[in-house]
């Protein structure tokens, strides 16, 4: 009796928090349970077997496969600079783990979820793989019960947003790239200028040129000298291959 009596105070706290959760970001869904289901631990279910409740696998699994269309898509359509390859690094790099659990933590997902309590006293809402699984499972859950233009909204917030930003231009060496493709032609010397520097201290924005044999190539935006020169390199790319 006690037990069943917590489970229900347990069950009715997180699901206020999901209905607060959606309420924050504008989100609705015609089917509690399927909501409820993405963010379902095994570990609660299996503490739970009386209760008829799925957890969230299969739910990643399908989350997984839409976040990698939609990705695919915005880079297709945004950056046409992108040749194939550079567009799949960047996609592996935005649906990655530590990038998923990125994601996880700007939604504060982990306050979401349906734990077992032990793994719950052993921190699995800060455990990195299952908030990354949390997360395509959600965005599983989303497109199955408001399609996929409603979770094309929402990355248009989460996760797009970073891309532009250069959150993830760590995998995209275009500097490098750039200086290979001057060396192989023998097509002159390339310098960087620091053109501009604007913006609060906690949110500096640099502009940045690359020149070729000082004439300007490429121009780039960043929140940092390195992240502004690799956009100017990018930029130049594309240049050099009009």
């Amino acid at each position: 009796m006690v037990r069943a009596k917590r489970t229900r105070g347990y069950e009715r706290e997180i699901t206020e928090r999901l209905r607060g959760f959606l309420a924050k970001h504008k989100l609705s869904f015609k089917d509690e349970t399927l909501l409820k289901q993405a963010f379902t631990h095994s570990s609660y279910v299996n503490e739970h077997r009386r209760h008829i409740r799925k957890d969230n696998e299969r739910l990643e699994f399908l989350g997984d496969a839409v976040l990698e269309l939609l990705v695919s898509q915005y880079l297709f359509k945004h950056h046409p600079e992108m040749s194939e390859g550079d567009m799949t690094k960047l996609r592996a790099a935005v649906v990655c783990e530590p990038s998923l659990v990125l994601f996880a933590h700007d939604l504060n997902l982990g306050e979401l979820i349906f734990l077992g309590r032990g793994e719950e006293a052993t921190g699995g809402r800060e455990r990195p793989a299952l908030l990354a699984d949390v997360f395509e499972a959600f965005i599983g859950s989303l497109y199955l019960d408001q399609g996929i233009d409603t979770v094309n909204h929402l990355l248009e917030t989460v996760i797009y947003p970073k891309i532009d930003e250069g959150a993830f231009s760590h995998v995209m060496d275009y500097k490098s790239q750039l200086q290979e493709t001057i060396q192989r032609n023998n097509l002159g010397t390339l310098t960087y200028e620091i053109v501009s520097e604007s913006g609060p201290a906690h949110h500096r924005v640099f502009v940045s040129n690359v020149l070729l044999d000082n004439n300007v190539v490429g121009t780039g935006k960043g929140r940092s000298k390195k992240e502004s020169e690799q956009f100017a390199a990018r930029e130049a790319i594309a240049s050099l291959k009009k």
